[in-house]
């Protein structure tokens, strides 16, 4: 097999398996008593303040998955260290022969489609851009992945007050990584930072929160197609589901994402 189409062959079979995980921890949720609360779509909760952006760390090589069906947290994080040791372990072939990494776009929907030199690279820093609805991940101030997402219901102008659909504007944090949302894989902006707040709090209201950066829904209650076309959420920015786990990979939390107009 050759080097590009292991890549291929690699990165899917272990998106499929981080699939399977998070349906089985989604499952086993649903009936544990001790059971992660999932985020509301939107609350009215202020996320905690988090540390300064970390440096991106090195993906490690890690010993395959075994099967944690009783255990569904384990689970789900050997699948997301199985895609990050595939990707590690394709990594130097794809370099090497100077394969870019929009070759692998057919296993993530696109979204590995970057500018640059083409190889896999994790992210130093995230920016969204609501008009062109396109979420950019960047290092070194180079663009290496993008993807189409979806908005909130009203996506024009930055987020006023809590119920308003509207997506933020401005510069926040990954906050938090949620396997067991109700969505497809969940990430958390700091939404809302101080500016937010005082805005809010002029209008005698509240600024919402519960932002995030998700997949599809579990259980949804209209066609696919509607969600690829429509912006659909109660603010939050959404990708497809593929899209959703190469993010997962490339980001970690304590990134900076700004999120423009």
């Amino acid at each position: 097999m050759s080097d590009r189409r292991a890549f291929r062959a690699a990165v899917a079979a272990a998106a499929c398996l981080l699939t399977f995980a998070v349906a089985s921890a989604q499952d086993f949720n649903s009936v544990a008593s001790s059971a992660v609360a999932t985020e509301p779509t939107e609350a009215a909760t202020v996320a905690a303040p988090i540390a300064a952006p970390v440096t991106t760390p090195a993906v490690a090589p890690v010993t395959a998955p075994a099967a944690a069906a009783s255990d569904p947290v384990a689970a789900i994080d050997d699948a997301v260290s199985a895609i990050g040791d595939a990707v590690a372990a394709a990594g130097a072939s794809v370099a090497a022969t100077s394969v870019p990494v929009a070759a692998a776009a057919a296993t993530s929907g696109g979204g590995l489609a970057g500018s640059g030199s083409g190889h896999f690279e994790l992210a130093d820093r995230v920016v969204v851009r609501k008009s062109t609805r396109k979420l950019l991940l960047m290092r070194d101030n180079h663009v290496v992945a993008e993807y189409p997402i979806r908005l909130g219901l009203n996506p024009v102008g930055p987020k006023q007050r809590e119920g308003d659909f509207r997506t933020p504007e401005g510069s926040y944090w990954l906050a938090r990584r949620n396997p067991y949302s109700d969505y497809f894989l969940s990430i958390e902006v700091s939404y809302p930072n101080d500016g937010d707040r005082s805005r809010a709090q002029r209008s005698r209201s509240a600024p919402g929160g519960s932002i995030m950066i998700h997949g599809q829904p579990n259980f949804p209650r209209k066609p696919a197609d509607y969600y690829a076309r429509n912006d659909w959420t109660d603010g939050c920015i959404a990708v497809s589901n593929p899209d959703m786990v190469d993010i997962w990979l490339r980001t970690r939390v304590g990134l900076p994402i700004e999120i423009r107009p």
